[in-house]
């Protein structure tokens, strides 16, 4: 084990249980008194730096006995919370981003260690995840209402936003500080509790370090707990307990579609971001330039294991070749290695089965007939960075979400037939074109079945202010700006009759 930085006293060996720092034993560390009888012994979740393959802690798995209590302490702590006015909540909002604005170099360090971001993209990161902070200190002076007049002489009717109570989230490994916190703080600024159970392999960077940043900022306790474990194990606890009336999850289509279910057994609005197949469609009127830039970045930015990353690459057939020389050039020149390297771009895959995975699609695809322009092969955990040529639809790089660093690129001969191929898939996330035409890429743009689009650029964008979500099988709900509001709000009717009012019997 190593020492990481902005451990909280006893190392980031705890669970974050009811405002309380809880070890395997169920122990506070600060002073060694067990919690709770039923508490027990945990079993460990080692975590290890994906590109060195060192252990750099030893987190206890919760028990579905620890989503027990994290809950019902929400729900205990949630109202009074409720209560407070909006000045208080906005504090602890602005004092957390205080926090991660003094410590941005530590939490830059740890997302290395843990997740194998490059220092691109963990600035990118830490940066996008206080511009969420920002926008949601604002949401405790936004839960404005309506007042209606009535078809009932004498009455008033006034609709107020009010939270939901308790929220779940369910986050992922890839941007584990960003995709915990767009959801976690919006809901905790809407006067809500939650509860987190961050990814198996970043539990500190997507749970324990959101407890480190909200304890510091002077959240009560019980508004926040975190809950580090194997969704195997308590996945369903998370999702499916009775308390929570919002789960919110950000991972593959397959589990999101089962942890929708398992919620919405309890009613519990399911607020899903989930995989993505996105296009980058390159016109025969493109600035191939600014176009193989775009792909260079919307494909291998964080090896990408981004869910809005290019998954292919539709390239007008007049522009084709041209395109695949630029754009293998562009790859087989990236620095690729040690993610702490401020020159690397290309750092580890997250562990050994996302790898072998990522290798087999481009095997299985070039058995297809793809052609391997670049790369194709891995140093440990690392896999270069691989473009495919000469790919289709139907190919395994392609029709899969391969969530890794490969560039299958696929000709097409007219819009329509772009378009056509951009939808030929059960995802809608993200997507982008290519044309000095704006009027041709917006009519290409608006035949996507995708629930983000941008033109001349590339997939990868998410802005604080802006709506955030997908269509078809890549989810429901929509994150960021007034649309988060949705999801960790409801709004509650109360009429008034101020006048005796008439009835028919």
């Amino acid at each position: 084990m190593t020492d990481l930085p902005l451990a909280p006293d006893g190392g980031w060996e705890s669970l974050y249980l009811a405002g309380d720092w809880t070890d395997s034993a169920g122990r506070s560390p600060a002073s060694s008194r067990t919690q709770s009888d039923d508490d027990g012994d945990r079993d460990a979740i080692t975590v290890e730096n994906p590109y060195t393959r060192e252990a750099i802690a030893s987190v206890p798995a919760g028990t579905d006995a620890d989503v027990d209590r994290a809950y019902e302490t929400a729900a205990s702590a949630q109202e009074t919370w409720a209560k407070q006015p909006p000045q208080a909540r906005a504090g602890v909002i602005s004092a957390a981003i205080q926090f991660v604005g003094d410590h941005r170099e530590e939490i830059v360090e740890l997302l290395a260690r843990e997740s194998g971001s490059t220092r691109v993209k963990s600035e990118a990161e830490v940066e996008t995840a206080r511009g969420m902070m920002q926008q949601a200190a604002s949401y405790p002076f936004r839960m404005d209402g309506q007042h209606a007049d009535s078809i009932t002489p004498g009455k008033e009717n006034v609709a107020e936003r009010v939270p939901v109570g308790v929220v779940g989230v369910i986050s992922p490994w890839n941007f584990p500080l960003h995709l915990s916190m767009r959801a976690v703080a919006p809901a905790i600024a809407a006067g809500n509790s939650v509860v987190l159970k961050p990814a198996s392999n970043t539990p500190i960077t997507g749970g324990l370090l959101l407890a480190r940043i909200f304890e510091a900022a002077g959240v009560p306790e019980g508004v926040l707990s975190v809950v580090p474990g194997r969704g195997s194990e308590i996945g369903d606890a998370v999702a499916g307990h009775d308390i929570p009336r919002t789960i919110a999850f950000t991972g593959s289509t397959e589990i999101g579609q089962g942890v929708a279910a398992t919620a919405a057994r309890n009613c519990a609005l399911p607020a899903m971001e989930l995989g993505g197949n996105n296009v980058h469609v390159v016109t025969d009127d493109a600035d191939l330039e600014r176009a193989v830039d775009g792909g260079v970045f919307g494909s291998f930015l964080h090896q990408g294991q981004i869910c809005i990353s290019i998954n292919r690459h539709l390239v007008h057939e007049d522009v084709y070749d041209e395109y695949v020389d630029a754009l293998a050039d562009r790859a087989a020149s990236l620095p690729t290695g040690d993610p702490t390297d401020d020159d690397t771009v290309i750092g580890p895959i997250i562990d050994e089965s996302q790898r072998d995975q990522i290798l087999e699609y481009v095997e299985e695809s070039v058995d297809a007939g793809a052609t391997l322009e670049t790369g194709g092969d891995h140093d440990g955990l690392v896999v270069e960075p691989t473009v495919l040529s000469d790919a289709d639809n139907d190919m395994a790089a392609a029709c899969n979400e391969h969530f890794g660093p490969v560039a299958p690129v696929i000709p097409y001969a007219s819009d329509d037939e772009a378009i056509e191929l951009a939808n030929d898939t059960i995802h809608g996330l993200s997507g982008s074109v290519h044309s000095e035409t704006i009027e041709r890429a917006r009519r290409i743009a608006d035949g996507i079945e995708t629930g983000m689009i941008h033109i001349n650029d590339q997939p990868v964008n998410d802005e604080p202010h802006v709506p955030f979500g997908g269509m078809k099988q890549s989810g429901m709900g929509r994150y960021n700006g007034e649309q988060i509001l949705e999801e960790v709000t409801t709004t509650k009717w109360i009429s008034i009759q101020h006048e005796p009012r008439e009835y028919p019997f």
